[in-house]
């Protein structure tokens, strides 16, 4: 039986294209990046130990009814963070950033996103 992760010639998941950002200023900075998937580079600023900031993405791809999945990708102490999307509305969702970590961070992580298109109906 084959594994549903083996590579099927001409079947593929995903997109072919994304787009990419960086946040400006501090980690609680909203984002504009119109694109069904991507990477946003967060900036350096402090994050203490223990603490949680929230920024809005704004993206004329997203509804209301959609999922989206984000994941610390790369830069900066892996482990070390817990990222999640949420406050899902028509053209904007919000990303939750919380430090894990035992001291400050000030690391310019990149996350990862991608857009499930999702129907209520």
């Amino acid at each position: 039986m084959a594994s549903i992760f083996e590579a099927t010639a001409g079947l593929a998941i995903g997109y072919t294209s994304g787009s990419s950002v960086t946040q400006d200023t501090d980690k609680s900075t909203g984002v504009t990046i119109n694109a069904a998937s991507g990477a946003i580079t967060l900036n350096a600023a402090a994050l203490a130990a223990g603490a949680e900031v929230s920024f809005t993405v704004t993206n004329d791809k997203v509804t209301a009814s959609d999922v989206v999945l984000v994941n610390h990708a790369s830069a900066g102490t892996a482990g070390a963070y817990l990222v999640q999307a949420n406050s899902l509305a028509a053209g904007s969702f919000a990303i939750t950033v919380a430090n894990l970590s035992g001291s400050s961070a000030s690391e310019a992580i990149v996350l990862n996103f991608v857009v499930i298109k999702g129907a209520t109906s």
